[in-house]
C-alpha cells in the first residue's frame, strides 16, 4: 500500500500540532447567523465545521479532532485551533480509495475503503498516524449494489465489526426485475448481508477468518457498539419494489418496508431477502419474490424483530452513542444519534427522512420511540455521518451531497 500525505498545513507546522491538546475554552464559541438549510431545535445553534467534498461518516477525537471519510479518498482531520467553531488546520492522508468507515481507536484509527479495513498506527493528539497502514482484513465484496463498508470498534479495541451489504435488492438473478423470483437459498449471504466480526489486532486476514455475527441486513450502514454495555446495535437500509411486485397501493410503495433497528447480537437474522418488516401492520412478512403477497408470513415470524420500524425508504447513514453525560441534557443523555440521508423511491409521495433522530435508551436497551433533532426536509439535505464529541460538548453533523459538516452546540446550560 502506498502512504500518500496531502498536507494542508506547512511540514513545519505538524510537528507542534501532533502535541496539541485543545483547553477547554472559557465561553462557547458564536454560532453561525447562516447553516444553510439545517434547521435545529429551539436551544441549539450551529457553526459551519468545515466544507469537506463528498463527506461521509465522522469520528470525533477526545481532543476534539474530527476524523472524516469522503470523497476526497483516505482520511482527512480537522482541528479547531482557536475554539472559534471552524476548523483551522486540515491534514488528509492515507492515500486510499474513496471509503465510508472510520474509527478511533485507542492507538490506532481504522477506515474502510469499499474492499478492505486498514489500520494506521496513531498516537492520541496526532493529526497524522506513526505508519503506512496496514491491512486488518482485506478481499471484502465490492461489486454490484450496496459496495460501501461501514465499521465498530468493541469497547476493548480487540474486535472490530464490519458490515458487508448485499450486491442486490432481493436476490434475483436478475436484479429488480418485476416478477422474477429470488433464489432460495440466497448465495448473497456466503459472504454479505450481514456483520462479520474480526479481530483489529491482526492483519491480512481474509473473510474466512472472521466470524458472521449477524445475518439478513441487506445494508447495514449505520452500526455501533453502545461503550456503557458493549452490546451491538444497528439499522439496516430496506429493500425496495417491496409493493410494486404484489401490485400494491401508492401507500403501500411509501411505506414498505421499515427500516428496521434494532439490536444486533450474535446470530440476529433480521430476514433479507426472504423477509421484510411491514410498518403498517407491525409485522414481519414473506417478500413476493418468495411468494409473499402482502399478507403471507411464512417463517418470518420467527425472525429478528426491529424494536422501532422507522419510515420506509429513509436510509439509515450512522449511527453513534451519546456520552451518558453531556452538554445537551437530560432529555439527550442516555441514547443514540441517527443519521438519515433521505429516501428517493417514496414517489408519487412526498419523499422524507433528511434528519439526525435520536433514539432514546434506558438500561441498556431503546425505550421504542425517537425525537427528530435535525431536519433537512425543507431543502432535502441529505444527511450522510454523525457523531458526539467524547466529552459530550458539540455534535457534529456531516452532509456528503451539501459538502459540509456542522458543529452543534447548546446556547444555554443544561
Amino acid at each position: 500500500m502506498r502512504f500518500l500525505p496531502m498536507v494542508v498545513l506547512p511540514l513545519a507546522a505538524l510537528a507542534g500540532l501532533a502535541a496539541f491538546r485543545h483547553p477547554v475554552p472559557a465561553t462557547a464559541p458564536a454560532c453561525d447567523a447562516d447553516i444553510g438549510q439545517l434547521t435545529l431545535p429551539k436551544g441549539f445553534c450551529a457553526t459551519v465545521f468545515a466544507s469537506l467534498k463528498g463527506v461521509r461518516h465522522v469520528a470525533v477525537a477526545a481532543n476534539g479532532d474530527v476524523f472524516a471519510s469522503g470523497a476526497q479518498g483516505g482520511v482527512t482531520v480537522l482541528r479547531d485551533r482557536t475554539h472559534s467553531g471552524h476548523a483551522d488546520s486540515t491534514v488528509s492522508w492515507g492515500g486510499a480509495p474513496t471509503g465510508t468507515g472510520i474509527a478511533i481507536g485507542a492507538d490506532a484509527i481504522y477506515f474502510a475503503p469499499n474492499d478492505r479495513v486498514i489500520r494506521y498506527s496513531w498516537k492520541p493528539g496526532s493529526m497524522t498516524p506513526s505508519d503506512q497502514g496496514t491491512v486488518v482484513v482485506g478481499g471484502l465484496p465490492a461489486n454490484g449494489n450496496h459496495r460501501a463498508k461501514t465499521l465498530t470498534l468493541s469497547t476493548d479495541g480487540k474486535w472490530i465489526y464490519v458490515d458487508h451489504g448485499s450486491a442486490t435488492n432481493a436476490c434475483q438473478l436478475i436484479d429488480r426485475k418485476l416478477g422474477e423470483p429470488g433464489q432460495n437459498p440466497c448465495p448473497e449471504l456466503v459472504n454479505r448481508a450481514g456483520t462479520w466480526r474480526y479481530d483489529a489486532t491482526k492483519s491480512n486476514q481474509a473473510i474466512a477468518d472472521g466470524e458472521r455475527w449477524t445475518t439478513g441486513a441487506r445494508n447495514g450502514m449505520a452500526i455501533a457498539i453502545d461503550p456503557a454495555t458493549g452490546a451491538l446495535w444497528g439499522i439496516s437500509h430496506g429493500r425496495d419494489d417491496v409493493s410494486r411486485a404484489f401490485g400494491g397501493t401508492q401507500e403501500q410503495n411509501a411505506e414498505l418496508p421499515a427500516e428496521e433497528f434494532g439490536s444486533y447480537a450474535k446470530g440476529s437474522d433480521y430476514g433479507w431477502p426472504y423477509c421484510y418488516y411491514d410498518g403498517l401492520t407491525h409485522q414481519k412478512k414473506l417478500a413476493p419474490e418468495y411468494g409473499g403477497d402482502g399478507i403471507k408470513q411464512g417463517d418470518c415470524g420467527s425472525k429478528t424483530q426491529p424494536i422501532i420500524a422507522f419510515p420506509a425508504h429513509w436510509a439509515p447513514m450512522q449511527l453513534n452513542f451519546a456520552p451518558r453525560q453531556n452538554a445537551f441534557g437530560p432529555a439527550y443523555a442516555d441514547g443514540a444519534w441517527l443519521a438519515f440521508h433521505g429516501s428517493w423511491d417514496r414517489s408519487p409521495s412526498p419523499q422524507a427522512g433528511y434528519r439526525i433522530v435520536f433514539v432514546p435508551f434506558k438500561g441498556g436497551k431503546p425505550v421504542g420511540t425517537y425525537t427528530t433533532f435535525a431536519d433537512g426536509t425543507a431543502g432535502a439535505l441529505k444527511l450522510s455521518g454523525v457523531a458526539m464529541a467524547p466529552d459530550g460538548s458539540a455534535l457534529y453533523i456531516a452532509s456528503d451531497i451539501a459538502g459540509k459538516i456542522w458543529r452543534v452546540i447548546p446556547t444555554t446550560s443544561r
